[in-house]
């Protein structure tokens, strides 16, 4: 089914319902949402001459306009490129280039976006007059729906070498709807959609269960994460629903703590794309109460691998309700989950191994990349070169990355591990842990730290920290306290960096 039939549906049932809210301000409603998105979808066409299976790209902050022009690619029959407004031009260039993009829309802080925009390529500003007359016109049916369409063109995030397109289906992102309800949460038409992250990766995906509802979407007056901003917004509209990386998590807790703002208007807050420790939930449970929920999924099955509910986050009589918050929860509705070992075969509760997964929500393969495809895909399965562990209740635990283990004397090290322990200090604020190749060892343990304060902790302090919780051999080398960590846009620490700063070090 075409993703644009969503929007249709909605417009009939909950004609009246807000649908796009900026600030503190409702701007349209289902219907007018859906008319504006019909009519552009037209105009892409009619005026830019293009054609069903072509890419458009979008490079634009958080905005209202965000959604018509998704619907409107879709009601096309085109195939949406969102792009992280965050990435350097050079990066941006190279998606729209590989991309294929036949039209490029931007807004007034992101029209500024490579060398492929001045080469040739037809650009769209959509804070401009020329966007505006495209919304006046006649509206369009969408287009006929082909098995396996494409909708959504995903471009990893590049961390160790170019970014590669995932091939996201109508087929695959309806799948990962479904799972939001079936897993993670509940939708009334009286819930609120708060866009903090960036609308290109995963908060903009869960807009399809949003408009399932007849929910409104709220963007920010800021068009991105401001604590004060959120809380405000969470207070105007209440039942707020938003997504975020566990960093973002960190700060809206630390704000609450600190003002002692009152969070009763967030229904919840969906957390992933990186690992959650098990300190900082219990402080966000805390100082927030049970509003938060875990997913763990990948771009190449988007959203959608395993979810820890808000029963389990916040279940606290539970005999293990220690080791399954530390975990990524259950398998999610639409997918099987298995952990193998280098020969692919599954393995028992308690073995750890690269975690696969197959079903609905698993992409078609790399765009243009049929090696990398054939790599990632085999026999049916993705490999997602995540390392972890299900205990006997079928509780996912994430080790690392494969390429982040630490081999040191021939025994496996778990960065992550160490990093829970380490965050148990309350001088730590952030912590990662990466290898570095000894001739001894294989490799040591080095421990980046950031501190919460002007005072670091000791290294014997920190010693003692670690031999009271976990083995000898997987005590850091060394500890270097840093005043950050290298991330990336969407907020993941660049272990590479931390390598290359060790080897460069020397």
């Amino acid at each position: 089914m075409n993703l644009a039939n969503l929007l249709i549906r909605t417009a009939k049932v909950f004609p009246h319902n807000a649908a796009v809210a900026h600030g503190d301000r409702d701007l349209y409603d289902y219907r007018e949402l859906a008319r504006r998105a019909a009519v552009l979808a037209g105009k892409l066409h009619s005026h830019f001459g293009l054609e069903p299976g072509d890419r458009v790209a979008l490079c634009m902050h958080n905005s209202v306009a965000y959604l018509e022009v998704l619907y409107a690619i879709w009601y096309a029959g085109m195939v949406a490129v969102p792009i992280n407004y965050k990435l350097h031009p050079r990066e941006v260039d190279f998606i729209v280039e590989d991309a294929a993009a036949a039209l490029l829309f931007v807004d007034d802080s992101s029209a500024d976006g490579g060398d492929a925009m001045g080469a040739g390529l037809t650009v769209v500003d959509c804070g401009s007059r020329e966007y505006a007359a495209l919304l006046s016109g006649p509206e369009v049916a969408p287009a006929p729906y082909q098995p396996g369409q494409l909708a959504w063109l995903f471009y990893t995030s590049g961390t160790t070498g170019k970014p590669k397109g995932v091939m996201l289906s109508h087929q695959n992102l309806l799948q990962m709807s479904l799972c939001y309800f079936a897993d993670v949460d509940s939708v009334a038409a009286t819930d609120s959609m708060l866009y903090a992250a960036p609308m290109s990766h995963g908060a903009g995906l869960y807009n399809f269960p949003h408009v399932m509802a007849g929910a409104r979407h709220l963007v920010p007056e800021s068009g991105g994460f401001q604590p004060d901003e959120i809380l405000a917004l969470s207070q105007r509209y209440g039942g707020i629903s938003m997504f975020a990386a566990p960093t973002m998590v960190r700060r809206l807790v630390e704000y609450c703590a600190a003002s002692g703002a009152d969070s009763g208007g967030i229904k919840s807050v969906i957390y992933g794309g990186g690992p959650m420790y098990v300190e900082d939930i219990r402080q966000a449970l805390a100082v927030m109460g049970k509003r938060f929920i875990q997913i763990y999924g990948q771009g190449e099955s988007p959203m959608t691998i395993t979810a820890l509910s808000r029963h389990h986050i916040g279940d606290s009589a539970h005999p293990h309700y220690l080791a399954r918050l530390g975990s990524v929860g259950r398998a999610q509705s639409a997918v099987e989950v298995q952990v193998v070992d280098a020969q692919g075969r599954e393995l028992p509760a308690g073995e750890c191994g690269e975690i696969i997964v197959r079903g609905g929500t698993v992409m078609a393969g790399y765009w243009r990349n049929p090696a990398a495809s054939e790599n990632t895909l085999r026999d049916g399965w993705l490999y997602t070169g995540d390392m972890g562990v299900f205990d006997g209740d079928g509780f996912l635990t994430l080790k690392d990355r494969s390429k982040d283990v630490i081999i040191s004397g021939g025994s496996n090290i778990y960065p992550r591990e160490v990093e829970e322990v380490l965050l148990l200090h309350p001088a730590v604020s952030e912590v990662s842990v990466v290898g570095r190749p000894s001739a001894e060892w294989g490799e040591d343990v080095i421990a980046f730290v950031v501190c919460r304060g002007a005072e670091a902790p000791t290294s014997e302090a920190l010693d003692a920290l670690c031999l009271a919780h976990i083995a000898r051999f997987k005590r850091p080398k060394e500890y270097r306290i840093v005043a950050s960590l290298p991330k990336n846009n969407y907020g993941k620490v660049l272990k590479t960096a931390l390598r290359e700063s060790l080897a460069v070090a020397g």
